[in-house]
């Protein structure tokens, strides 16, 4: 069973006009990451499908092979997974909008001087000779000599402050971008989750796919060895041409099963490559087989619990039920007055003849009229979106009690799979052995030893197939708990 952590929650854009601490309430802070998907494999998993197929080639082919173990392709994906840089990605951009929000708490000052000289034609102004001596009386019958062409020196200096020192929105959208910002780290470590599972999967299938190999090359050596028999009884006398060709009939079966589990096990490994940033052509060898230890009983209540104080995907939630809180408070707020204060000083210096200052403060205290309909409005919008998060939060509580019933039931029945495929195995083995006895003694021909050895065959893939289901449950257990990345290795015995 596939436990998805990840749940995608809509959200609309809140526009408020003034403060821009509200982008942070978009639909990137409340879903931040592509939801998880389920792991059965495509022909061909593609990262455009699920970013954690994906990965960034980050190291260079090495001589050889590759050891590698299980949590060191853990280690891998946490480090280089397409999926969770997106994540990271993400929160990153949260947290500069945060620190963008952060500054409408913050005064605005700004400083600003300059100097130079400034020209001025008189005569373009009108103030030509001509007009001028029209004017001689004022002084004494005498008409003033000047130059048309006048200049002056000026130094100044400004300084503005500003400060909003009470606006309700302002407040309550800090409040958001912080439960935004919680929001986002708990989405970014619910990636990580799905990486670990997404991980440990792919490894354990391809380690599985390595048992079937093996399983295959012992049967295709023992189908030759029995065909090298007949045809040595054949040589003899002793047995038909009808036992030879059952033989080889059986030799080329085994045959196609080494070829196509041999070809299952490399595309394993292509995807776990791909998933944990290993280029292409890396040769991997795969340190870790598939491990068997039975879980101690959990009950339901248990781990219910301990997934309520866990779950990322949960406290991901709970966070943007405080964020949908605090943006429908950010709109009942616009209905306070908003208090700003700004004061202005500025000083200035004409032809070195001193220094003349000026100096500006006030308060300014705003309130809004005319706009209740659209108050109201955005008020309603944001109340629905708070409810809806609400309603989500109460299902994804039921979520995880499914989430665990499921899992813990998935982990008992594949247990006694294991048990009884063991079982079959041992079977199979004791009922080949007692066939080749009695083919050794001419008491039968071959065709019982070689069904014997297709039972026996089909019995090893199943419990190889049993082992692998079995531990990608208690993976599955694990993650529902919310403690995959931490005892992921306690959940598989390791």
């Amino acid at each position: 069973m596939k436990v998805s952590e990840e749940r995608h929650f809509a959200s609309q854009r809140f526009a408020l006009g003034f403060p821009a601490v509200l982008i942070l309430l978009s639909g990137a802070a409340l879903g931040i990451l592509p939801g998880a998907r389920a792991h059965a494999q495509m022909p061909n998993p593609s990262s455009a499908a699920n970013p954690f197929w994906g990965s960034v080639t980050v190291e260079p082919v090495t001589g050889g092979p590759l050891t590698l173990t299980l949590d060191g392709a853990v280690e891998r994906g946490l480090k280089n997974n397409l999926g969770l840089k997106e994540a990271q990605d993400a929160q990153k951009v949260l947290e500069g909008e945060k620190n963008e929000a952060l500054q409408e708490f913050l005064p605005s000052i700004e400083l600003e001087g300059d100097t130079g000289y400034h020209m001025l034609d008189l005569a373009a102004l009108g103030f030509s000779p001509k007009v001028v001596s029209k004017f001689s009386s004022l002084f004494g019958g005498k008409t003033p000599t000047f130059s048309p062409i006048t200049r002056w020196d000026l130094t100044e200096g400004q300084l503005r402050y500003s400060e909003i020192l009470f606006s309700g929105p302002v407040i309550e959208g800090w409040k958001a971008a912080k439960a935004a910002e919680r929001s986002s780290y708990f989405g970014m470590m619910s990636a990580r989750g799905e990486v670990v599972q997404q991980v440990a999967t792919t490894y354990l299938r391809a380690v599985a796919d390595s048992g079937q190999v093996d399983n295959a090359k012992a049967l295709v050596d023992e189908s030759q060895v029995l065909l090298d028999h007949e045809q040595a009884a054949k040589e003899a006398g002793t047995a038909a041409n009808l036992d030879v060709l059952r033989a080889q009939v059986q030799l080329q079966t085994q045959q196609q099963a080494l070829i196509v589990a041999d070809n299952r096990r490399e595309k394993d490994l292509i995807l776990l490559r791909r998933e944990i940033g290993l280029h292409p052509d890396q040769a991997v060898t795969l340190i870790d087989q598939s491990p068997y230890n039975e879980l101690a009983a959990e009950t339901p209540e248990e781990v219910r619990a301990l997934a309520y104080k866990s779950r990322q995907d949960y406290q991901n939630l709970q966070n943007q039920a405080v964020e949908y809180k605090a943006a429908h408070a950010v709109y009942r707020s616009e209905r306070l007055p908003t208090l700003s204060f700004q004061s202005y000083y500025g000083t200035s210096t004409v032809n070195g003849a001193g220094t003349h200052g000026n100096f500006l403060a006030m308060g300014e205290l705003s309130f809004p009229i005319f706009r209740e309909a659209k108050l109201r409005g955005d008020a309603d919008v944001a109340k629905a979106q708070m409810q809806s998060v609400n309603a989500q939060l109460e299902d994804l509580r039921n979520h995880i009690d499914e989430q665990v019933r499921a899992a813990l039931l998935d982990v008992n029945a594949n247990q006694k799979l294991v048990d009884v495929a063991r079982s079959n195995v041992d079977l199979a083995k004791r009922a080949l052995s007692d066939e080749t006895d009695r083919v050794n003694a001419g008491v039968d021909d071959n065709l019982p030893l070689v069904t014997a050895q297709a039972t026996l065959a089909k019995a090893e893939s199943s419990l190889v197939e049993s082992v692998y289901q079995y531990n990608v449950s208690k993976i599955a257990l694990a993650r529902a708990a919310g403690v995959l990345e931490t005892q992921y290795r306690a959940y598989l015995g390791q």
